[in-house]
């Protein structure tokens, strides 16, 4: 069973994902802010992440970066999903090297799970 890690601090909106994903045939692990995520990774070893940019303790941008520096977690796929729709956020998430970023307003369940699919190779 593939692992996703979900760090999202909207509770509502983690477990909306956690159901969803769960049902999809996927173990989740969810932490609510960026230092639980980094911490999440070295124990639980997802084989994606799905990443907020505006969390509590240590944003999005610095996980990602973080992640992307560390040989045993650069090639985990991330998907950033937040709320910050502006270009810069975009190319600056893309930088850092998210595979994918996506607005969660404009988002279906049923849309990310596609992408997961996409990136996991399934």
């Amino acid at each position: 069973m593939k692992k996703i890690l979900i760090s999202e601090d909207d509770h509502f909106l983690a477990t909306a994902y956690k159901i969803k994903l769960t049902k999809a045939g996927y173990d989740v692990l969810l932490t609510a802010d960026g230092q639980e995520a980094l911490t999440a990774v070295d124990q639980y070893h997802p084989d994606l992440i799905i990443l907020d940019l505006i969390m509590p303790v240590k944003d999005g941008f610095a996980v990602l970066e973080e992640l992307k520096k560390n040989d045993a977690w650069k090639s985990i796929p991330v998907i950033v999903a937040s709320n910050l729709g502006q270009k810069e956020d975009m190319e600056k998430a893309t930088h850092l090297g998210a595979a994918e970023f996506v607005v969660k307003s404009d988002l279906s369940l049923e849309e990310l799970i596609r992408k997961i699919h996409k990136l996991l190779g399934e």
